[in-house]
């Protein structure tokens, strides 16, 4: 028993022994850390010596970025003097988003809806600084901003044909197609080379066939196409368009467009955009536009405009309702419950210029906010939904706005500009391409500038080149042409035309259709090759004084093209695509080849086959009726067959 106490009081000793060896031990480690980090670092002892107050810093540090008043986090700091080195200051947000929906009832009985998504970030992509944390903006269009050096970039998707002489002019307009124009930075080396690597990527973004664009549909405009945004120069060089006018629009292009979006389609106007709605309808078009514009009126701070479009007509008689009443669920199939969290805007505009008293139409729920702007030249009145406000949604938080026509009385105010085009001629070999152009104004004339692209299987005879206004010769006071080149260019004609008062200026060009090769026709040669839209641009004289300074508050469908002159306002027309037929090959008559010569090597050889492999034999006839029926008896008598 004593042996057994012993040897447990050793072992007590034993383990007390060690225990403190592993503390002096680590005391002294501890020791040399701090005099290595002594030496290495400059701090001085006094500063070593402060080093729990040091923790307390950077504990209060902590909670000074949670607190977001910042008159407590001024006061915390004052109870806490801490160094500049130690407080990390909280990245200040230089990004924002807002968000509308036009909605304008047609004299037709149709509805026009407009959303207009803008998000406008504070930054600059031209001094070559890279970008790597993203809030608003999406960055997949943030990094081919920074990759391809891109100033300005404005793409558009559309499917349908915007008919002005019964809608009036839209408030972003685009051309049948496919249509993208982009202006590079002057440090871009190879803008051909970027072009093409640039169309290519946008081609997976957006889920289109922009890796279409070659050179052989690709423009470089002299005058057309100036920068919306700011600009340090206009040098033509670094600008390119391009259109396909036979691209088909679908929900696989709706779907990463609305990606883009900070709240995608889970909140906020968005949640509006039901592709099967959407596209069924007369007349959808979405677009991107991304430029640098003003963060304040003395323009001292750049940003980047980054502006999502999607315009929509909702025909009457193809939506199945039979009578003039339009509602959001009706439109969209979906009501508004919510705005974006991360909006600082959200509204809903009707206008509602044409309806002072109420007699065209009946708005339904009422609303007290009005808003009055001046667009496209003419000063509208809109009813105003604010969705950050929740008194919009009232107490079923829904919000269904309803538009009752009352009357179908009412006349719609002329387009003072819009334009046609159309191909004349007969056979397949000559033709010739008319545009109209159409000036409504009673009094004043006004300058149109023209711009052409035409393939170059189209080969134009720029010499039959006619302007004529009034029966009289139109003399243009600018001419631009570059001729095309076989399978390198196309043509690229550019005019500087006087439009007179109330006339139709008609242009008028003759080509001759080339013979492809049988490989570069289509899969349905016979329905014929497109022409891209004539653009027109102009400035229209206005009715009413213009805003033309765009850092102030304004709705965001007024504030897209800008304007410095106070009498008139900018203007972009598309005319019609063309549909051309060219000369081409019976592509049946191989089928009918290969079908005839099988028809003929069937036939005859298989007959030759027969007659050498086949073996013939003998067979004697068949009796008749009368023999076999006597067979028949004399074999019952037991009489061998005749």
């Amino acid at each position: 028993m004593a042996a057994y106490r012993c040897l447990r009081c050793a072992w007590l000793l034993l383990v007390f022994i060690s225990s403190r060896y592993v503390v002096v031990s680590s005391e002294e480690t501890t020791q040399g850390h701090d005099r290595v980090s002594v030496a290495d670092n400059p701090q001085t002892a006094a500063d070593t010596a402060k080093q729990p107050l040091e923790e307390r810093r950077w504990e209060a540090t902590q909670v000074d970025k949670a607190v977001p008043d910042d008159a407590a986090a001024a006061a915390h700091k004052q109870d806490f003097p801490v160094p500049d080195s130690v407080l990390t200051p909280t990245p200040q947000l230089n990004d924002e988003f807002k968000e509308e929906l036009v909605i304008r009832p047609l004299h037709s009985g149709d509805i026009y809806a407009s959303f207009q998504f803008r998000t406008v970030w504070e930054t600059d992509f031209t001094r070559g600084s890279k970008v790597s944390h993203y809030r608003l903006f999406p960055k997949s269009l943030g990094q081919v901003i920074s990759k391809f050096s891109v100033q300005e970039l404005h793409i558009s998707f559309t499917q349908g044909y915007w008919r002005t002489m019964q809608w009036g002019q839209p408030y972003h307009p685009s051309p049948p197609g496919a249509e993208l124009w982009v202006w590079f930075q002057d440090t871009v080396t190879d803008v051909d080379a970027t072009w093409k690597e640039l169309t290519n990527v946008l081609s997976g973004i957006f889920c289109a066939s922009l890796n279409f664009i070659d050179s052989t549909n690709t423009v470089q405009p002299s005058a057309s196409f100036k920068p919306l945004g700011i600009a340090n120069g206009t040098d033509h060089r670094f600008l390119r368009y391009a259109t396909l006018p036979r691209e088909i629009v679908c929900t696989e292009n709706l779907t990463p467009w609305k990606k883009l979006l900070p709240c995608g389609s889970k909140a906020g106007l968005a949640v509006l955009l039901k592709s099967e709605k959407l596209f069924h309808s007369s007349f959808h078009s979405q677009a991107v536009h991304i430029r640098p514009v003003c963060q304040d009126q003395q323009c001292k701070t750049m940003s980047l405009e980054l502006r999502q479009t999607l315009n929509v007509v909702f025909d009457l008689h193809t939506s199945g309702q039979g009578k003039r009443e339009w509602s959001l669920f009706k439109m969209f199939s979906r009501t508004l419950t919510e705005a974006c969290p991360l909006a600082a805007s959200s509204k809903i505009y009707i206008d509602i210029t044409d309806n002072p008293q109420e007699e065209q139409f009946e708005l339904s729920p009422a609303t007290p906010l009005l808003s009055q702007a001046v667009v496209l030249g003419d000063r509208r009145t809109f009813s105003v939904y604010d969705l950050t406000q929740q008194v919009t949604f009232g107490t079923v938080r829904s919000l269904n706005v309803l538009i009752r026509w009352k009357s179908t009385e009412g006349d719609m105010l002329r387009p003072l500009l819009h334009a046609e085009r159309y191909v004349a001629g007969y056979g397949l070999q000559t033709g010739e391409i008319h545009t109209l152009m159409y000036n409504n104004h009673p009094f004043r004339s006004f300058p149109v500038l023209l711009l052409e692209s035409v393939p170059w299987y189209l080969r134009l005879y720029i010499h039959t080149l006619t302007v004529t206004s009034k029966g009289k010769d139109n003399k243009p006071s600018y001419i631009h042409y570059e001729p095309s080149k076989d399978r390198v260019r196309p043509h690229l004609l550019e005019m500087l035309v006087q439009l007179p008062p109330h006339s139709v200026t008609e242009i008028t060009v003759q080509f001759e259709r080339a013979l492809l090769k049988w490989t570069e026709y289509t899969p349905d040669p016979n329905h014929g090759f497109y022409v891209g839209s004539s653009v027109i641009s102009a400035l229209v004289p206005s009715t009413v004084a213009m805003n033309t300074n765009i850092t102030e508050e304004q709705p965001l469908f007024s504030t897209f093209f800008p304007c410095k002159e106070e009498s008139s306002y900018f203007v972009r027309v598309y005319t019609e695509p063309l549909l051309v037929n060219l000369p081409t090959p019976d592509f049946s008559m191989p089928y009918n080849v290969i079908c005839l010569t099988c028809t003929v090597v069937a036939v005859g050889y298989g007959s030759l086959y027969n007659l050498l492999t086949r073996s013939f034999q003998i067979e004697e006839p068949n009796p008749g009726l009368a023999k076999r029926i006597a067979n028949i008896i004399r074999k019952m008598r037991g009489v061998p067959p005749l």
